[in-house]
């Protein structure tokens, strides 16, 4: 199954939904359109039982996504109109919606990452890039405001490494974000779909009610203390469920477990 809807291409293929921003003429720029239907798809693969994870990507190597389309922005200023402000208005903050998706998420960076763009990596899970795709906060200069990443930035990498990205808005090369952890994994630019795919199929590979399990509990536990994480009970209970029957079985049969997902 393929879809395109507002710039958005949308496929699923076998537990997996894909999705790629189709702007390359514009770098990949997030408009109003792309942020609604990204809002939209990882809603529902977050309800879909089918999908096990999602993967979202860019159009063509000159960007993953170049940030919020700036040239959409200055034509609603130009004619009176509010731009649209992070969390608040009708449409829930993409940002938020990616980080609450509760499957695993991976980001597969195939250009430049910036602004909107990086915030949209960060609210992934995993993060591959090609080897030229460098990631940056250049909202200071631009007059933005960054929200997403003033907050999220600072808690995946050290403070002083955050804020400089932050302040100078220049932006890290991919060695060195993957040096930070930034990234997970940095590959040559024609290795990038292919070491994306066998990444993401050795994450579906796994019982998918753990899976989510593992999301759940890692993103609402994230800030509680020890002994109050470990007392959360959120997402699939993966100890009752008929996998961990299939997947011990599998185990100990010598044989590729076959997970149904409940």
């Amino acid at each position: 199954m393929t879809e395109r809807h507002n710039d958005v291409v949308y496929e699923v293929d076998e537990h997996v939904a894909y999705l790629t921003i189709d702007r390359p003429e514009r770098r990949n720029a997030m408009s109003t359109g792309v942020a609604s239907e990204l809002v939209r798809r990882f809603s529902e693969a977050s309800i879909d039982d089918d999908i096990w994870a999602v993967v979202l990507t860019g159009a063509d190597d000159k960007a993953f996504c170049a940030g919020a389309d700036l040239k959409e922005f200055d034509e609603l200023a130009r004619q009176g109109k509010q731009i649209p402000v992070p969390m608040t208005g009708a449409e829930r903050n993409v940002y938020e919606t990616i980080t609450e998706t509760y499957k695993p998420t991976i980001a597969v960076i195939n250009g430049p990452v910036l602004a909107g763009g990086c915030e949209l990596a960060l609210a992934c899970d995993l993060r591959i890039a090609a080897d030229h795709a460098v990631i940056g906060m250049p909202e200071a200069k631009r007059g933005m405001g960054a929200n997403f990443a003033t907050v999220l930035l600072p808690r995946l990498i050290p403070r002083a490494v955050a804020l400089e990205m932050l302040y100078t808005g220049e932006p890290l090369s991919a060695e060195e974000a993957l040096k930070w952890g930034l990234y997970n994994r940095v590959v040559p630019s024609a290795d990038l779909r292919d070491a994306a795919e066998k990444l993401v199929r050795s994450v579906v590979a796994n019982a998918p009610l753990t899976l989510r399990r593992y999301k759940e509990m890692v993103t609402k536990g994230w800030e509680l203390p020890v002994h109050s994480a470990l007392r959360l009970s959120v997402g699939p209970n993966p100890y009752l469920s008929q996998d961990r029957e299939e997947g011990i079985r599998a185990f100990l049969e010598k044989r590729p477990p076959n997970w149904q997902g409940r």
